[in-house]
């Protein structure tokens, strides 16, 4: 079983691929501009790439990773803005669903559906989540306050952040001003956090099959707020959760394997 990890900004899989790097080096494969890293991850065979920006490059290259690498579970780590009131800057969001909040094809079909599917929404692998979820939790509770520093932690207020289990919105726009968040909040009330990619993915693996699950850390409010100290946030934060969750769930994943 191989599993594939995207994220669409480089600080978002960064330590990722240099961890992959030191303990088993990497195989690169690059296929439509991206670049495939191919190796193992505390114990397991991985395929870690960058997805890039937005939903048609999230979808070309979560396709590539099922047709060309044959992976069987797909996991997607990075940024979200919050939307919710109780989706605070530093909690984790692990998506149930996704919904793409941009699209829009009415009359002819009803709005958030995707056309010739007939559904709008996508839910990810609850197995795959729920062994996330276990990483998560157990990242928060035991590794966040050496895995970042206290300065950060201090800056964006990290000494009490949640994990949510939820819907998460998609779409090809980040959204930076209040008013463009209101409208999503009423129209999908349900909604935690909104970002670029994960609906995207969802679509696809629900197409081929592949169980996947999404997992954001909240970088903003979605507001126009959004920009503030967004690469300080990426480097000094976020890079750590994504690195710090994804491979506790892989040696958690390892450690069955051998007890088994």
């Amino acid at each position: 079983m191989t599993i594939g990890i995207l994220g669409a900004m480089h600080g978002e899989i960064a330590e990722l691929i240099s961890a992959m790097i030191a303990q088993s080096g990497s195989r690169i494969e690059r296929i439509g501009m991206r670049d495939y890293h191919v190796g193992e991850l505390n114990g397991q065979p991985c395929v870690v790439a960058l997805a890039r920006i937005g939903k048609v490059a999230a979808a070309a290259t979560t396709v590539s990773l099922i047709r060309e690498f044959n992976v069987t579970e797909i996991i997607f780590t990075g940024l979200a803005g919050g939307i919710a009131a109780e989706a605070k800057v530093g909690d984790v969001v692990l998506a149930d669903q996704l919904i793409q909040h941009d699209l829009d094809a009415s009359p002819i079909f009803p709005r958030y559906e995707v056309p010739l599917l007939g559904m709008s929404t996508f839910a990810t692998d609850a197995a795959l989540s729920a062994e996330l979820k276990i990483a998560a939790e157990n990242f928060l509770r035991d590794d966040l306050p050496h895995a970042i520093t206290q300065k950060n932690q201090d800056i964006f207020q990290l000494q009490q952040v949640a994990l949510h289990v939820g819907t998460i919105a998609s779409g090809d726009q980040f959204i930076s001003d209040i008013a463009h968040a209101s409208r999503i909040v009423t129209a999908l009330p349900e909604v935690l956090a909104v970002e670029m990619e994960g609906a995207a993915v969802a679509q696809i693996c629900y197409e081929y099959g592949v169980p996947c699950a999404i997992l954001r850390t909240i970088s903003d409010r979605a507001d126009a707020t959004a920009h503030v100290d967004f690469g300080q946030f990426l480097d000094g934060v976020a890079s750590h959760y994504s690195a710090g969750i994804v491979r506790r769930f892989l040696s958690e994943r390892s450690s069955r394997s051998i007890n088994i």
